[in-house]
């Protein structure tokens, strides 16, 4: 088998992935993903053991035991970009042979959860609960940099796009959809669609000293409804999370607190708790 140059996977001379600088055996197979290193913490202090911490740049890796099971909970910075870098270094670990740079025939499914914070959409979405991303709604354009192969929903990214009268200089939105797999697991959680966006302010509808292109981005987003399925929050990492995780045969699913509603402008008080309460009901799940 043809070996992958060394321009296209980069190793470190210990023979590890560049970025999240690890080898198989120092990640499990079902993996947490934070944005926050300092969540990394409070995940693994559930751990009734931890076997690796293993930390460089924003990625911080933390791999042990919880109720049996063996888990990593990995951070991944803000960001679709940083996803990009996160999910492929994952299967390049488990589906690599990073000795002779050979792509294995035996092939590993991962369970991936990530746990976030975002924006509620709806008024009836509430700060402190929780929401599962039945799908993800990509505002970043990276899908459009692979090949496809019918991952993603044509007819509801369609259907946005003539909904929102989305402009034609920015990356046409796209639309994934969430494991059954996790889905099913998790079941249980309000769900909904779970929009990402490419920055935090204008890609967002913030508007501090520069005023957003497109008007009006809440409602647009708000209002829209395709077979029973509507677009609940907002954050930054899902699209991508879902596309690639697909792409590569993984398990994808985001599980977000709601910290603030942006409809009814309302923020939490106490978001670590909420975040604490999170990550146990998804550890308790696993």
């Amino acid at each position: 088998m043809k070996a992958i140059k060394d321009t296209e996977l980069i190793l470190t001379a210990e023979r590890k992935v560049y970025h999240l600088n690890i080898t198989e055996n120092e990640i499990a197979d079902t993996i947490i993903i934070v944005g926050d290193k300092a969540r990394v913490k409070q995940v693994s202090k559930h751990f009734s053991k931890i076997d690796f911490k293993i930390d460089n740049r924003e990625f911080l890796t933390h791999t042990g035991e919880f109720g049996g099971k063996r888990i990593s909970v990995l951070s991944t910075g803000i960001g679709t970009d940083n996803i990009d870098i996160v999910l492929n270094e994952l299967d390049a670990v488990k589906n690599i042979d990073l000795g002779t740079r050979t792509i294995k025939e035996q092939k590993k499914s991962l369970n991936i959860i990530r746990l976030g914070t975002s924006g509620s959409l709806q008024k009836d979405i509430k700060v402190d609960t929780f929401l599962m991303a039945t799908h993800g709604l990509g505002f970043d354009g990276l899908a459009h940099f692979y090949q496809s192969r019918n991952i993603i929903d044509e007819k509801m990214s369609n259907a946005f796009s003539v909904h929102s009268n989305w402009p034609n200089n920015l990356a046409t939105p796209y639309i994934v959809k969430a494991s059954k797999k996790l889905l099913e697991k998790f079941d249980g959680f309000r769900s909904g669609i779970t929009a990402t966006a490419p920055g935090f302010y204008a890609p967002q509808g913030r508007e501090l000293r520069i005023k957003p292109a497109i008007h009006k981005l809440h409602e647009k987003m708000n209002t829209f409804s395709f077979e029973e399925n509507r677009i609940t929050n907002f954050e930054m990492e899902t699209s991508a999370l879902y596309f690639l995780g697909k792409a590569l045969g993984h398990n994808t699913l985001t599980i977000c607190a709601i910290i603030g509603n942006r409809i009814s402008k309302t923020q939490s008080k106490d978001y670590k708790k909420t975040i604490d309460r999170l990550i146990l009901s998804v550890l308790e799940k696993i």
